[in-house]
């Protein structure tokens, strides 16, 4: 996949990808901290995101690539949820933050007891429209997330701390069974 040039980005993604250029080489929590409050303006407003990366999938949730920084310090993906849709448990290996722009998801996270085994740990999150939160293998990194809605497409801003198609991620069953997986984009050519 050819990398999106910033000078096709919309106004107000490339305000954003200029802001997260001014944080990255910054510590973790900075950058949680600045980033979510780049993230929570992109996501205040509805009327940047490209039609072509926000198209559901009858079966299966879909990745759109946004924008990749060019040394892969970080990349910025629209979710899109068809209705009823999740993913499996999954962990990122990497900072993120997510953004609601649409409709709402249900987040629940999950940690290893002391056998080794992965629980549910604390009660689901809802994140509604306009709402972000931050994941990363410092604040907790395991979870499993749902489209709130069963009778509408939800679509969540993801941004990562690498280019998060490529990096080698696990999916996880409750029993410890580890799947090694790449993501990878809806829109890879």
């Amino acid at each position: 996949m050819s990398d999106i040039k910033k000078s096709d980005l919309p106004p107000r993604l490339l305000g954003f990808v200029e802001g997260l250029e001014n944080l990255i080489g910054q510590d973790e929590p900075h950058i949680v901290e600045q980033g979510s409050i780049l993230l929570s303006d992109l996501v205040a407003h509805d009327d940047w995101l490209p039609q072509s990366a926000s198209l559901p999938d009858p079966q299966y949730y879909r990745q759109y690539l946004l924008y990749r920084d060019p040394a892969a310090r970080f990349s910025v993906v629209s979710f899109v949820w068809g209705p009823g849709q999740s993913t499996p448990i999954h962990d990122h290996t990497v900072w993120g933050l997510i953004g609601l722009l649409r409709g709402a998801e249900i987040s629940q996270d999950y940690r290893r007891n002391t056998s080794g085994v992965l629980e549910k740990a604390g009660t689901p999150q809802r994140l509604e429209t306009g709402v972000v939160t931050a994941v990363s293998p410092s604040l907790g990194d395991i979870h499993q997330v749902f489209n709130a809605y069963n009778d509408r497409v939800s679509i969540g801003i993801h941004v990562y701390g690498a280019d998060i198609g490529a990096v080698d991620r696990s999916v996880f069953t409750t029993d410890g069974k580890i799947k090694p997986f790449r993501s990878g984009y809806a829109n890879a050519t």
